[in-house]
């Protein structure tokens, strides 16, 4: 089987309805080059583990859900994990969706060099759910391992093509709902042309469970789950489309 007609998956779910608009099939897939110290997902980093399917066979089973997807104006997202490791394969994916008219959406942190490869894929994705991880780049270091060059020049790329992104933080108390950050982080999203909204995802320790079931410390276990009031907060700062 050529390894360019198939995905590594970690899980999927039929019925998605935060990753995106309308009803959304959402393909987790597994593999992550980041280190985010509030990963939820910490299964999904090994590059090696997760389940091979061809891409005809999960076209074959988001076709099954047609009549509940477009209807609600959804479609298909692709999360991780982090889905551009696997853009070869994602190309000939997203050009089978095409073909039925399902919109696409991948869910990415954009920390990957705007090769050919990808700019191929951006231009077979409707929609980008950009994970801004932090607006400084020693903080972002210091917080999922990279720096954010990469990660803002994709914005900027997408805005300067006219790619529609939904741009997401976790706000974690003690390292991205720093008032001056957040401030930082508006003056740049002011010159992105094409975010249709900013979502704030509240840091929670819900999967603190699964660092704990790979033998594994997780970094974040005197950090406080964000609260309603520091969410507010910060949504007061940006005051942009926030959600």
């Amino acid at each position: 089987m050529n390894e360019n007609n198939t995905l590594r998956v970690h899980s999927f779910e039929s019925f998605g309805t935060v990753d995106g608009p309308g009803i959304r099939y959402v393909i987790f897939l597994q593999g992550c080059h980041l280190r985010c110290m509030y990963c939820q997902n910490r299964d999904t980093w090994d590059e090696k583990a997760g389940q091979i399917f061809s891409t005809d066979d999960i076209v074959q089973r988001i076709l099954k859900y047609q009549n509940y997807i477009k209807p609600s104006g959804g479609g298909v997202t692709v999360s991780g994990g982090e889905p551009l490791l696997q853009t070869k394969s994602l190309i000939p994916f997203f050009e089978e969706l095409k073909k039925y008219d399902i919109h696409t959406a991948i869910d990415t942190s954009g920390m990957f060099s705007l090769t050919d490869n990808v700019k191929k894929l951006i231009d077979l994705t409707d929609l980008f759910l950009l994970d801004i991880k932090h607006i400084v780049p020693s903080k972002s270091k210091e917080l999922v391992g990279f720096s954010n060059e990469l990660e803002l020049d994709f914005a900027r790329y997408l805005s300067s093509i006219g790619k529609p992104m939904w741009i997401r933080q976790v706000l974690v108390p003690g390292y991205t709902d720093d008032e001056e950050d957040l401030l930082k982080l508006k003056e740049f999203l002011s010159t992105l042309k094409t975010v249709e909204k900013i979502e704030l995802l509240p840091y929670h320790d819900l999967g603190k469970f699964k660092w704990e079931n790979l033998g594994l410390k997780y970094p974040l276990t005197d950090t406080h789950t964000a609260t309603p009031e520091e969410v507010e907060k910060a949504k007061k700062i940006l005051r942009n489309n926030i959600v």
